[in-house]
C-alpha cells in the first residue's frame, strides 16, 4: 500500500526539516548569540551525535509497541521542540530542545519504513523505501531553503516555525490516516543482535559511516561555505537549497530504478560525488555559472545518500530490516558528527574553502569498504559451494 509509505514520507519531511534545517540559518544563530560558526554546528553535530548513540537501543525498546502510537509520539516530540526554539531560548536550553527529538528520530525512520513494506510484495519493497525516504529530498526542495529564504527576511527563528507548521500537519496526517498497528510478533533481541557479528555488514557500516562523513563535512556549512567561499549571500543560498533539493527528489526517483537492478553499483555511482564534487568545486572558484552547475551536480549525487547507506546495509541483513535500519542511521548519523566536527575544525584552523577535500579522502575510504565486502562475499560464496 502507497499510502502508508507517502505517510512515512510526511513524518520525514518533518524530521529532515528538524535536523537539517538549522543548516541554512548557522551564520545567523552564530551572530545572534556572539559565537563561532563551528560551536554554532554543535546544534547538528549533537542532535546527531544522540541518534548515533541511542539510535539502535531506542529501536529495540520500541519493537513491540503499537507502530502507529510510536510514529505520533515521535513527531509530536519534534512538535515540542520546535514551538519552544523559535522563542529563541538561551543558547544551552536550544542545545536541549535540538537534543530531544534525536532520541526518536532514528526510531520513527525505522517504524515508518517497516510500516511501508509491512503490506507489499518482497519485490516492491525497494519502491517503498524509496517513497519515505524521498522525503529527504522533498524536504531539501521545499521546506529547508524555505526555511532559510524566511530566515533571510525575517530571522532566524521563523525558520524553527517552518519546523514546527510541518510536523504539525505530519501529526494529524498519522493521527487520522494510520490505522492502529499492532506488533503480532516482536522478536528477541538476541536474533536482531546476531547481525553484528556479520563481517558483510559490519563492512557496510563502516562504508556508511565513510559516505555520511565525506557528505556532511562541507554540506553541514552549506550556507557559509556558499558565502564564503563562493561569494553568495543568504537569498541566493536559498536559491541553490531550492536548487538542490529539486534535483534530489528526481536522483531518488533514479536511485531507486537503480537499486532495483543492483544495490552495489548504484551505491557506489552516487558515492563518486564524493570524489568527484571537491573537484569541481575547486576548479568552480567563483564563477556563478559553474558553481550553478556544481551545485547542482551536488545535489543529485548526495540526495539518494541516506536511502542507498540504508539498503546496502540492509542488503547484508535483510531478516532484521528495522534493527539494521537504525544501525544505518545510528552510523549515518555519527558521520554527520564526524563530518560536522572535522568541518568545523577546518574553518577554524585552515579556512572553509579546505572543506571540500575532508570529503574526498572519506569518500576514497567509503570505496574501499565496498570492495571489501565484495571481496568477502565471494570468499563466502566459495566456502557455501566446498561445503554443498
Amino acid at each position: 500500500m502507497k499510502k502508508f509509505a507517502y505517510i512515512g514520507c510526511l513524518g520525514f519531511i518533518a524530521v529532515i526539516t528538524t535536523e537539517f534545517g538549522v543548516i541554512g540559518i548557522l551564520p545567523q544563530i552564530a551572530e545572534h548569540y556572539k559565537i563561532s560558526i563551528d560551536k554554532a554546528g554543535y546544534l547538528l553535530s549533537a542532535f546527531a551525535l544522540i541518534i548515533a548513540l541511542t539510535g539502535p537501543f531506542m529501536t529495540l525498546l520500541t519493537s513491540g509497541f503499537d507502530r502507529r502510537k510510536v510514529m505520533l509520539t515521535a513527531i509530536s516530540i519534534f512538535l515540542i521542540t520546535g514551538i519552544v526554539s523559535s522563542l529563541s531560548p538561551p543558547f544551552w536550553l536550544l542545545m536541549i530542545v535540538r537534543i530531544l527529538p534525536a532520541f526518536l528520530q532514528p526510531v520513527y525512520i525505522a517504524t515508518a519504513l517497516s510500516v511501508a513494506i509491512s503490506k507489499v510484495d518482497k519485490k516492491y519493497e525497494n519502491q517503498m523505501m524509496s517513497i519515505v525516504f524521498s522525503g529527504v529530498a522533498i524536504a531539501m526542495v521545499t521546506t529547508v531553503p524555505f526555511a532559510t529564504w524566511l530566515s533571510s527576511l525575517y530571522s532566524w527563528e521563523s525558520s524553527f516555525i517552518v519546523q514546527t507548521i510541518v510536523s504539525l500537519i505530519a501529526l494529524f496526517v498519522i493521527y487520522f490516516s494510520l490505522p492502529p498497528i499492532p506488533v503480532k510478533e516482536k522478536k528477541s533481541y538476541g536474533s536482531h543482535l546476531t547481525i553484528l557479528v556479520q563481517p558483510t555488514f559490519i563492512i557496510s557500516t563502516a562504508m556508511n559511516f565513510f559516505m555520511i562523513t565525506a557528505w556532511f563535512s562541507t554540506y553541514s556549512y552549506f550556507a557559509d561555505y556558499l558565502n564564503k567561499a563562493k561569494g553568495m549571500d543568504m537569498t541566493m543560498i536559498s536559491y541553490m537549497l531550492f536548487l538542490f533539493g529539486i534535483i534530489g527528489v528526481f536522483a531518488n526517483w533514479v536511485a531507486w530504478k537503480m537499486l532495483a537492478k543492483s544495490i552495489m553499483k548504484t551505491t557506489a555511482f552516487f558515492l563518486s560525488g564524493t570524489i568527484l564534487i571537491p573537484v569541481l568545486l575547486y576548479f568552480s572558484e567563483e564563477n556563478f555559472v559553474a558553481n550553478i552547475l556544481v551545485i547542482g551536480i551536488w545535489g543529485f549525487l548526495y540526495s539518494p545518500s541516506f536511502l542507498n547507506a540504508s539498503t546496502y546495509m540492509i542488503s547484508s541483513v535483510p531478516q532484521s530490516m528495522e534493527f539494521a535500519n537504525s544501525l544505518a542511521t545510528s552510523f549515518g548519523n555519527l558521520g554527520v558528527t564526524l563530518g560536522t566536527t572535522l568541518g568545523g575544525f577546518m574553518i577554524v584552523n585552515k579556512g572553509i574553502e579546505y572543506n571540500p577535500w575532508i570529503s574526498f579522502v572519506f569518500g576514497v575510504l567509503a570505496f574501499l569498504m565496498i570492495i571489501l565486502r565484495k571481496i568477502v562475499e565471494k570468499k563466502q560464496e566459495k566456502l557455501q559451494l566446498c561445503k554443498e
